[in-house]
């Protein structure tokens, strides 16, 4: 009996290891985080990634001049501060997407949004493909040389999937109950 609740904790613990494994971890801004110091287009930088149900969302900044509001769209496209849905305020912010469809967030602290401190961060359904963004020559602004300003990297995400899919999750709620009912 001992060997059988071994053996299905141990089937257990590879089932949730991998359904872990499923999701993937984004730092908004990549390596310069949550900031307004050096222009970061946070659109461009959601633009590039690919997120998905059960991805986490990694905000860093400085607590002392920073926080996180997640927001709806019309306060969003406001930059409304009245009534956030959730206001983050750590530094160091950790947020599992949980819904397909947009999540929207920025700074609440006065001028932040207003100088591009958001970020929308689309997840989309499992058969849409993500739209090429373009530039419109008309909000081209000067190049800054690279050396002031670090452009966004590709991703820093391991987006690394289960090939087992929801399989390690019903597997690790089957050994859960043989383990208590055997």
């Amino acid at each position: 009996m001992a060997l059988v609740r071994g053996a299905l904790a141990l089937l257990m613990s590879i089932a949730l290891m991998m359904e872990l494994i499923h999701a993937a971890v984004y730092k908004v801004g990549d390596s310069a985080g949550w900031t307004t110091i050096g222009n970061i287009d946070y659109k461009k930088w959601s633009a590039t990634k690919t997120f998905q149900v059960d991805d986490m969302i990694l905000f860093e900044y400085n607590a002392q001049f920073h926080n996180v509001m997640r927001v709806t769209h019309a306060m969003y496209k406001a930059c409304n501060t009245s009534a956030p849905l959730a206001t983050y305020t750590t530094g160091n912010d950790s947020i599992t997407i949980k819904t397909r469809g947009h999540h929207f967030f920025f700074c609440g602290v006065p001028g932040h949004c207003q100088a591009g401190q958001k970020v929308d961060i689309n997840v989309l359904q499992s058969n849409e493909i993500a739209p090429t963004p373009s530039v419109s020559s008309s909000v081209l602004s000067p190049p800054v040389p690279s050396a002031k300003v670090p452009g966004p990297a590709p991703s820093n995400a391991v987006p690394l999937k289960s090939p087992f899919g929801s399989i390690g999750l019903a597997t690790a709620v089957l050994a859960t109950f043989l383990i208590n009912f055997a």
